[in-house]
């Protein structure tokens, strides 16, 4: 009889030290929801040391409603704050490629390009793996922390009047502030989130004001670009290729190699900066602006834009007499948004005749991309100009594996690479290493294409789209890019004279920065007639 008793005695006092054990963990889990920083700088272990007045107060005032009330109520609250926390998580994901938090109303088209870039990295089955434990994360955090909210209102309630007594003693501290651990990180992010939803709301309104300024909207095509008449003129966007790059020693000679190579060839540079819209990614975007004269730093704007009519930089070369074309590399399928950028003819990946194997993220390496363009552009005789807008991808990450430069009259289909298997489990440090790798290769291709066909008639201008993912570059880094012109041709330099970019392909550390929208007005005003009065 004893036995038995002791037998359940202990059954019951397992099964409550398991209550109080669930009950602890719920407890954390809310914890851990309501402090998550949704800032990668603050993602620190001191930001679970404090107490969230928020959750303080809704626990408070939970515990004063009837049951059936309560337990409805702590579900909701529990559901709220599970849909909180995925979007802390996103906010995490995108700050630390994007040095932004996620925008509730305007970044949803940006899991388009997320998924190709995992489909091209990881492959279809990885993606797809991906994709599945993404969905059944969010709904373990959404079924968790409502079955954690319920049963801690549950359990406090059990001993509602010493709950509601320590409960509201804490939170009149957290809540006036004489508590140095208090937080009020959750209010602060539904805040954020509240003002940056209200200002997408209006932001097509801002956007389209700003789009209906157009100086050059009717310019004719005899006053535009007149001072490179004659002269075939190359865009190149780097990828990722940002000011955090210039400090990288292998960068950094490789472009004051090449500016003594290339003067020994009888090139100049002037190089200055750019603040791309983006960083991290969203290459179409910092295209878009430059190529529009119009910020665009979010989907809706772009899809806005390339429904309108525009005048893009392409445009007006084509406009004046230009051949307009794009070479385009990362375009693997469909691309309507070609016809607004005003091109003529567009060599996608598939048009670029390439065999070879693929590196990494980059369909093509980039010295075959130019090789590719030069032959069906720039080689055949009795032409008119050519105006070719060229974004190169080796730069893309993830960064590995790199091709290398080879003879430009060995490339053939491309076959003669050979591709050397990625390296796999980088620290942050190879990962940058491998970054600076990528960014010399680009810009090797792009001064050695100018040794090796570039002439008086020639003019290249290269930037980069935007800065690599700030895991890489660290904390309060600046979206600046570097930008560059090329010429033989003295008058190139004097019609840019007045905007005070240093010599040389390396911007100085003091060069002058821009908006990357205000690019495409002072490049159509400085080779235009206007320029011609002011000289």
């Amino acid at each position: 009889m004893s036995r038995a008793r002791s037998t359940v005695d202990g059954r019951g006092t397992g099964r409550r030290v398991l209550a109080h054990l669930l009950t602890a963990l719920a407890a954390l889990l809310l914890l851990f929801g309501l402090l998550l920083p949704n800032d990668v700088d603050r993602l620190t272990p001191a930001a679970f040391t404090r107490l969230p007045a928020e959750g303080l107060l809704v626990l408070l005032l939970l515990l004063f409603l009837p049951g059936k009330a309560r337990r409805i109520t702590a579900l909701v609250g529990g559901v709220a704050l599970g849909l909180l926390t995925v979007v802390k998580l996103l906010d995490l994901g995108f700050d630390a490629v994007l040095y932004r938090p996620f925008d509730l109303l305007l970044d949803w088209p940006l899991f388009g390009p997320a998924v190709d870039y995992l489909e091209v990295t990881l492959g279809h089955p990885a993606t797809l793996a991906a994709i599945a434990l993404a969905g059944l994360l969010v709904l373990a955090v959404l079924f968790l922390t409502a079955r954690a909210a319920l049963r801690l209102t549950e359990a406090l309630a059990s001993r509602r009047r010493p709950a509601i007594q320590a409960v509201a003693v804490l939170a009149v501290l957290a809540v006036t502030a004489t508590l140095p651990v208090a937080s009020g990180t959750t209010g602060a992010v539904v805040y954020e989130h509240a003002r940056r939803f209200q200002a997408g709301l209006h932001d097509q309104e801002a956007f389209a004001a700003a789009a209906a300024i157009d100086p050059f909207r009717d310019t004719p095509g005899p006053e535009l670009l007149t001072a490179l008449r004659g002269k075939d003129v190359v865009l190149a966007f780097v990828e990722s290729y940002g000011r955090d790059a210039l400090d990288q020693a292998g960068v950094g000679a490789v472009l004051d190699n090449g500016t003594r190579a290339l003067g020994e060839a009888g090139f100049a540079a002037r190089s200055g900066f750019l603040t791309s819209p983006t960083a991290g990614g969203g290459s179409w975007l910092a295209q878009a602006t430059l190529l529009s004269g119009l910020w665009i730093d979010n989907e809706q704007r772009y899809r806005t834009l390339v429904a309108s009519e525009r005048l893009t930089l392409n445009g007006a070369f084509r406009r004046a007499g230009w051949t307009s074309v794009g070479v385009v590399p990362g375009i693997t399928r469909a691309w309507p948004e070609g016809e607004f950028f005003d091109y003529q003819r567009i060599h996608a990946a598939a048009d670029l005749g390439y065999r070879g194997p693929r590196f990494g993220y980059a369909t093509t390496p980039d010295q075959f991309t130019l090789a590719a363009f030069h032959r069906a552009e720039r080689a055949p005789a009795n032409r008119p100009p050519v105006m070719a807008t060229i974004p190169l991808v080796t730069s893309h990450a993830p960064w590995t594996p790199t091709p290398v430069l080879l003879d430009w009259n060995g490339l053939g289909d491309g076959s003669v690479y050979l591709a050397p298997p990625g390296a796999e489990n980088r620290g942050p440090a190879q990962v940058r290493a491998d970054y600076g790798h990528a960014i010399e290769y680009s810009l090797n291709s792009l001064i050695s294409y100018l040794r090796t066909h570039g002439d008086p008639n020639l003019v290249l201008v290269f930037l980069g789209d935007h800065q690599p993912a700030q895991l890489l570059t660290g904390a309060n880094n600046t979206r600046d890019v570097p930008i560059t012109i090329v010429a033989k041709d003295p008058t190139v330099f004097e019609r840019t004279a007045g905007w005070g970019w240093t010599e040389g392909l390396k911007p100085a550390p003091g060069a002058p920065v821009w908006p990357m929208d205000a690019f495409r007005d002072r490049f159509l005003t400085a080779f235009g007639p206007a320029a011609d009065v002011r000289r």
